[in-house]
């Protein structure tokens, strides 16, 4: 699993992932994305080319976002594919960090 960031002046910052969130892909990113997403006040998760999501890449997701949160800041999620989706709603992830289509949303839901 890779992480790559694009911090930004307005203090989001875009994290995106690649590869399967599963025991080792998430092993491999989970102290750099923590990093990463608490270097600005909210985050933006872009989740496109995640292929595979277990529970501890849910556990993951959750950790970060409640570290965020923690600060005053917010995380969503963005564009996750069908699968991807179906498996934030039925574990009921999206309820607690919204998930966004567009970089356009995601961004005026993290600038509220």
């Amino acid at each position: 699993m890779t992480i790559q960031t694009e911090p930004s002046s307005d203090g989001i910052s875009l994290v995106k992932l690649t590869g399967r969130m599963d025991a080792q892909g998430t092993q491999e990113i989970e102290s750099n994305f923590m990093d990463q997403a608490c270097s600005q006040k909210s985050v933006i998760v872009d989740l496109q080319a995640v292929d595979f999501l277990a529970s501890v890449g849910i556990r993951t997701l959750l950790v970060v976002a409640k570290a965020v949160a923690k600060r005053g800041g917010k995380m969503v999620l963005l564009n996750p594919d069908p699968t991807i989706t179906r498996i934030l709603e039925v574990s009921g992830v999206d309820s607690f960090i919204p998930v966004h289509r567009t970089i356009d949303e995601a961004r005026r839901a993290v600038s509220v």
